[in-house]
């Protein structure tokens, strides 16, 4: 992921400007009204939350409400079709997520959008690096500390898994080591987190942000992080690749995108805006302390990152055989 976003970062944030006043050179009037941004969780989780945030600045930016609205349900899908089935004039957003626009359609049988075809890439947002941490009662202080016991005694350390994501890295985990750490499935961080606590578990792999407040108590070891880069706020926490796993690189995802069909000058508005809000110190700081790395980029390199990740979470999901229920 990393590669794909930051070598464009210094010239994306210097054409910013440019591009935004040649674009609105193209489409004079956009936006008049209101903008719809359907986000498919729920008020309060993560995606909801940084979806406020952006929402805000970009409202502030163009002089135009941007309001959320949000259409939980089918693990995104009901929020995302109605995105994909919406007039493509800029007024109506979807937050795309890793599940609506990469993992969902290896998981459900029917889909009532199609990923690529129904839908126009604005701008990646942030990536939500996942941390695979330990019991304080397991025996091990790292990754390959981890990797020689599960190869020492075989079907002994078992993985909290807390949500679809969570499942997805541990499917990677297994198939690069060639270790099999076996899944345990709970209904949300907290049950996983008191079962690692009590030492009845092993492992879990969860958000960092769920995870950071565990650690700052000392409840939980971070063994290793999922993305290909370290994450800001925890500094020295390795990545699962530097830590003996090389090649790891996946983490749950939110982008911008709009209804296929949207003009490009419009595209080219929104994302110049969303690149200069994810440039803010402020912003950034912020999107940190929640467990979310800011990661920005041109509609292009989100076209090509989808296409990626739908290929990679796809084969994942069928691997686990993880199915929607």
């Amino acid at each position: 992921m990393k590669n794909m976003f930051t070598r464009a970062a210094i010239l994306m944030l210097s054409l910013a400007a440019a591009s935004l006043s040649n674009a609105q050179g193209v489409s004079q009037g956009y936006p008049n009204k209101q903008i719809r941004l359907v986000v498919t969780g729920t008020p309060g989780q993560g995606t909801d939350v940084l979806s406020r945030l952006i929402a805000q600045r970009l409202s502030d930016r163009i002089k135009q409400q941007v309001f959320v609205d949000n259409k939980a349900g089918a693990g995104g899908n009901i929020g995302a079709d109605i995105v994909a089935k919406a007039p493509a004039d800029g007024y109506t957003l979807l937050m795309g997520t890793s599940a609506t626009h990469a993992a969902n359609a290896a998981m459900y049988a029917k889909m009532p959008f199609d990923p690529i075809k129904d839908f126009a890439p604005v701008a990646m947002v942030g990536s939500l690096p996942m941390l695979v941490s330990a019991s304080p009662e397991l025996p091990v202080s790292n990754v390959r500390e981890l990797l020689d016991a599960a190869k020492a005694r075989p079907g002994s350390i078992n993985v909290a898994i807390p949500s679809t994501s969570a499942r997805v890295m541990l499917q990677l985990l297994n198939q690069l080591t060639k270790v099999e750490l076996f899944p345990v499935n709970y209904k949300g961080s907290g049950p996983a987190f008191i079962d690692l606590f009590g030492g009845r578990i092993q492992l879990t792999i969860d958000t960092v942000s769920a995870s950071l407040p565990q650690a700052a108590a000392g409840k939980i070891k971070p063994l290793a992080v999922t993305t290909g880069k370290r994450f800001e706020a925890m500094p020295n926490v390795p990545t699962l690749s530097e830590a003996g796993v090389p090649g790891f690189d996946l983490a749950p995802w939110n982008a911008l995108m709009a209804p296929r069909g949207t003009p490009k000058d419009i595209i080219n508005i929104l994302n110049a805006h969303v690149v200069a809000i994810l440039s803010e110190p402020d912003l950034r700081k912020r999107m940190v302390e929640l467990g979310i790395q800011p990661v920005s980029g041109t509609p292009e390199q989100l076209e090509a990152f989808v296409h990626s990740e739908m290929q990679k979470w796809g084969e994942l999901v069928r691997q686990a055989k993880i199915v929607a229920e």
